[in-house]
């Protein structure tokens, strides 16, 4: 059994970038590339596999005809997306629903995310919640333009992690770089995007009806506490968050590491350096998913990796 590397899929965005070009090596010809969906099994973006006996077939394909490579699980589709996104300018101002909400009005799963900081210029923000007291006040604000009162603004620096979980008022600033996991869902309630025009010169559409039904008020910081801790001599694991959808953690090893996999499966996106796991060589920029039959892993090289899986009772 291989690992089962996936083919990202490139998306341009207004607010997009050239560091998807320039600090991961991807062969890119645009400099506004905003969003790298490294492992989706979603109808808006599907990664396909892109070695082995696998090669070449849609992630859902391969979920839906070999259910025993992710250990049967019962999720009827593939439940989770690792995304990069390069924010070169401030993203829109938004909100996501949750899985009631968006299977009753989208027909798509609610998405729940979460963020790792891989880099940010030195006056980075983001936007993280709002400062209403109630859903009248959130709304009478943002009818009103009163942004800068109503948004909570956050300095962030790279190795930070913030949960961005359903009904959270959210932002990427200008300068950040950022590792997304998520759930498998396309669905985002646009609530400003400071009256910027596309190329067509039109204004981008807003949700706003919609935001303000899944919102949530007052906003409850969801502060994750990243707890690391030592795996033998030369590596460290760090365990990001754990929610009802996903378990998220960073990997960083420098040598050797042989680990036993509790999970079905794994996801793997290695962010920065080199290793040879189980024989097959993975570096930065590789996002890989370890199947169900492969339960020991070895590690040999310097990377640093984030990995996560769909939540079990088990830990790592």
């Amino acid at each position: 059994m291989e690992l089962l590397f996936l083919q990202p899929i490139f998306k341009e965005r207004i607010w997009g970038g050239h560091k998807l070009k320039t600090d991961f090596g991807y062969s890119l010809s645009s400099n506004q590339t905003g969003e790298c969906w490294a492992i989706s099994a979603h109808k808006n973006g599907e990664t396909c596999i892109r070695n082995g006996v696998y090669a070449g077939t849609p992630l859902s394909q391969l979920w839906n005809e070999h259910p025993e490579l992710f250990a049967n699980s019962e999720s009827r589709e593939f439940p989770l997306m690792v995304k990069i996104l390069d924010a070169n300018d401030d993203l829109s101002v938004q909100v996501h629903p949750d899985d009631k909400f968006a299977q009753l009005i989208e027909n798509d799963l609610g998405k729940a995310e979460c963020w790792y900081v891989l880099d940010a210029a030195t006056d980075a923000k983001i936007i993280y919640g709002h400062n209403a007291q109630s859903s009248d006040e959130f709304k009478q604000l943002a009818t009103s333009g009163e942004w800068n009162k109503l948004l909570n603004y956050v300095p962030v620096k790279a190795g930070d992690f913030f949960d961005v979980p359903t009904g959270t008022v959210h932002a990427l600033g200008k300068g950040t770089l950022i590792l997304e996991v998520q759930q498998s869902s396309d669905t985002t309630y646009r609530l400003y995007d400071y009256d910027r025009r596309d190329a067509a010169g039109n204004l981008r559409e807003l949700h706003l009806d919609k935001a303000f039904a899944v919102i949530k008020s007052p906003h409850t910081s969801a502060v994750a506490k990243p707890e690391e801790r030592n795996i033998g001599l030369e590596a460290t694991f760090t365990n990001l968050t754990m929610n009802q959808h996903f378990q998220v953690g960073k990997l960083e090893i420098n040598g050797k590491l042989e680990l036993t996999l509790s999970v079905p499966y794994l996801l793997i996106s290695v962010v920065s350096g080199e290793a040879v796991l189980n024989g097959q060589t993975i570096k930065k920029g590789d996002h890989l998913i370890v199947p169900n039959q492969m339960r020991k892993l070895n590690f040999n090289g310097y990377v640093s990796l984030i990995i996560c899986n769909e939540v079990i009772n088990e830990s790592y």
